[in-house]
């Protein structure tokens, strides 16, 4: 399900598993975060999750808030709430936000094809 395939994701973020994480992004990755603007390749994505996350930041989800909604012929979408914990700031109280990722199923897999990140 897209609720365990998520799981898994932020599983492999929260401990820099970089080669799980890059298994589950599509070579055709987009990448929109509020703030770092669009992303477009899964090597940098990577490149900057292991730059910028790896030991310093960690997410939680907030229970209970993710929606799922088929998308015919194509696969699904995924919104939800999360919030950030940054480890060099053990102190700052993190406020949930939203996110949506459009995941698509092809040849019996699921790939992250879009991602919304906004804070």
């Amino acid at each position: 399900s897209i609720v365990a395939l998520d799981s898994i994701l932020f599983s492999a973020y929260n401990t820099c598993d970089l080669a799980t994480q890059a298994a589950l992004f599509s070579d055709s990755i987009e990448f929109y975060h509020d703030q770092g603007g669009l992303t477009t390749s899964k090597d940098t994505l990577i490149a900057r999750t292991t730059r910028n996350i790896c030991g310093k930041v960690t997410r939680e989800l907030v229970k209970g808030s993710i929606e799922v909604y088929p998308i015919a012929g194509y696969g699904a979408v995924e919104l939800g709430l999360h919030k950030f914990h940054n480890k060099m700031e053990p102190d700052a109280v993190s406020d949930a936000s939203r996110f949506i990722i459009v995941w698509q199923h092809q040849n019996k897999s699921w790939k992250i094809r879009r991602v919304i990140s906004l804070h």
